[in-house]
């Protein structure tokens, strides 16, 4: 991989608002020191929705987002799937506002206007970055890392959502030859969001009382005590590498009808510009995750950063 700046310019792709990973993701971002979080674009049913809840986060943590909304409808077809709490416990989110214009089009004259020095990072769905490389095929040269969360490269599960959703933008991704790192179930479920956690969680002011509720919320969605953080932990694969373990290069391949639409396998070698995260320090990765997210609530390394 090229070498990262100083400080790592990142793009955030996200279908935030069902999944509570997604809002913990961005305020991860928002806590790691020596990431810059260029922008944020929504994808995935109601973009707008989402992207007005992206930037009442940003709010919350006093970082004033640029958010766009992005493309809503899977390129296979296939019928999203809506929890219906999406935002739910956010009064007045029909006052934020977003950015005018393209997602998709952000997306791609941000990368090209820096190019290979632009981290995206694809937590929700493919379909905006499956665009952004149809509108410009030169995006996938331009991507410094393609950083996604999705698929399952074991018999934990035969599909995951991100690549069920739109498993046709899943396959024009990964055939595209994108330079991609990608983190999967078998992955991710080895950590747990548990309620001590949430304590720690709650003392991140404004935005930390949020993402609480929106936990408690998810919780009581699924009837669990605990959840799964896929996409922070997809987030520290890029800003914590030294946690993780990497597959050596290799290719993806993505069914894209059928009943196991989605399905995803890795084959190393050949030529493939993908790796997946094999494995990760389970004790220190929730621990970042945590403190991240204090850290942006807090302000702590925006503190840093002045002193």
């Amino acid at each position: 991989m090229p070498a990262a700046p100083t400080a790592r310019a990142v793009v955030l792709d996200t279908d935030i608002g069902t999944d509570v990973d997604d809002a913990m993701a961005l305020a991860l971002l928002l806590g790691l020191p020596g990431v810059d979080l260029l922008g944020v674009a929504t994808v995935y049913g109601d973009t707008e929705l989402r992207a007005r809840l992206a930037r009442r986060y940003g709010a919350l943590a006093d970082r004033g987002l640029s958010v766009r909304a992005g493309e809503g409808t899977p390129l296979s077809g296939r019928e999203v799937w809506w929890a219906g709490h999406e935002g739910s416990l956010h009064t007045g989110l029909g006052e934020e506002t977003y950015e005018a214009g393209s997602a998709v089009e952000w997306l791609v004259r941000t990368v090209a206007e820096r190019p290979g020095e632009v981290d995206v990072l694809a937590i929700g769905p493919l379909t905006n970055i499956a665009l952004a490389l149809e509108a410009d095929p030169a995006f996938a040269e331009n991507v410094r890392t393609l950083w996604v969360m999705g698929g399952a490269f074991d018999d934990v599960e035969r599909t995951e959502h991100n690549f069920r959703s739109d498993a046709l933008a899943a396959h024009r991704v990964f055939s595209s030859g994108i330079r991609a790192v990608v983190t999967g179930l078998e992955v991710t479920r080895r950590v747990k969001v548990l309620e001590p956690h949430l304590r720690r969680l709650g003392s991140a002011g404004a935005l930390g009382g949020a993402l609480v509720a929106d936990i408690d919320q998810w919780w009581k969605f699924w009837d669990e005590q605990w959840n799964v953080p896929h996409d922070p932990v997809a987030v520290l694969s890029m800003a914590r590498p030294e946690l993780f373990t990497l597959s050596e290069p290799g290719t993806v391949r993505i069914q894209t009808d059928g009943e196991d639409a989605g399905a995803s396998v890795f084959t190393p070698g050949g030529g493939g510009r993908t790796r997946l995260v094999r494995d990760l320090d389970e004790a220190a990765v929730p621990e970042e995750i945590v403190e991240g997210i204090v850290a942006a609530g807090t302000g702590r390394d925006r503190a840093a950063a002045d002193a």
